[in-house]
Parts: C-alpha cells; structure tokens; sequence
C-alpha cells in the first residue's frame, strides 16, 4: 500500500508510516484474540521503497497463524535484505501498550 496522505520526504514519511502500521497491527491482533481466542496469529510489517518514479516508502502488512509442518511465512526475518521486516506478535503489543 502506497500511503499518498502522508508526506513524500522519508524523514518525515517513516515515523508516520511506521506508527500507522504499527496501529493496524495490533488491533488486528487484538481484535483476532478477541472474536476468535487466537494468540498465535502473527504480523508481518514489512517497509520498502515503492518501485516507481516517486519511489516512495511504502509498507505491506501480513497476518498469519504458524502451523504444524507448514513452512513459516519469512523462514529468517533475520536474513531478509532489500527490506525492512519485522514479525509482530499479540505480546509485542502488549508490551508496547
């Protein structure tokens, strides 16, 4: 998602963006414990530059519920270049709140 709202210049676009995903994230997460009871679902906050003329920071965000002998969405989100990533679970934001 291109978010067009926020400004273009990165050091004013990443706090912004990043608080938002963050947000998101976590009441996604909240409310996933809420209506379902599930604690294990996780976020995947991922930030780039958009490949476009602008090339603007843009974020993508993903849910997901690690399961038995089902490979992991990011195996190593150590080992991930080209991007920010960040695996963001219901505690994290417990711990934020």
């Amino acid at each position: 998602m291109t978010d067009y709202d926020l400004p273009a210049a990165p050091h004013e676009r990443t706090p912004l963006l990043i608080r938002r995903c963050l947000a998101y994230v976590c009441a996604c997460l909240r409310k996933a414990h809420e209506h379902f009871g599930d604690t294990q679902v996780k976020a995947y906050v991922s930030l780039s530059f958009a490949d476009t003329e602008e090339a603007l920071l843009t974020s993508n965000v993903t849910f997901c519920t690690p399961l038995p002998d089902v490979r992991p969405y990011i195996p190593d989100v150590e080992a991930v270049t080209g991007a920010a990533v960040a695996e963001i679970t219901l505690e994290d934001c417990s711990a934020w709140a």
